[in-house]
Formats: structure tokens, sequence, C-alpha cells
């Protein structure tokens, strides 16, 4: 049996996607799953789309330093 998702964050995109952060297992490895999911009936069920990325720990710190460079130029304010 399928282990389940655990969900990280959710960021709303508009009312029917979202994307979903969450770590998965597949093949007894884990892995950070980025993915926009998509409703049809007002959020009482969210479904999984092909539109995603799929990072194994071995590139976690890349990305986390990707991520971080991103906030530096676009949350920095000028004065």
């Amino acid at each position: 049996m399928a282990e389940e998702p655990k969900i990280l964050a959710t960021i709303p995109r508009n009312a029917t996607e979202q994307l979903q952060i969450s770590i998965n297992s597949y093949k007894e490895k884990q892995y950070l799953d980025l993915r926009i999911y998509y409703t049809t009936d007002d959020g009482m069920n969210w479904l999984p789309t092909k539109k995603g990325v799929t990072v194994s720990p071995d590139n976690l710190l890349t990305l986390k330093e990707a991520v971080e460079a991103a906030m530096q130029e676009l949350l920095t304010v000028e004065e």
C-alpha cells in the first residue's frame, strides 16, 4: 500500500488550482514533490496533474540556495 504524502505547504494559484509542496515516497525512497493540483468540486477534493517536479534529496541544497537567491533578488526593497 502506498504511503500518503506529507504536505508541507499549499500555495493557491486560482480558484481551481494550487501548488502542493510535499514529501512523497517512490520505491522506498523519499522525494520533495512540487505539483499543481486541481479541483472541480469547490475544493472538496484535490487531484494531481502531470505539471510538477520531483527533487531528490541530493539536490535539495541546490534548490534551497536558488530559492534564497530568488528571495534576495525579488524581496529586496530599494531605498
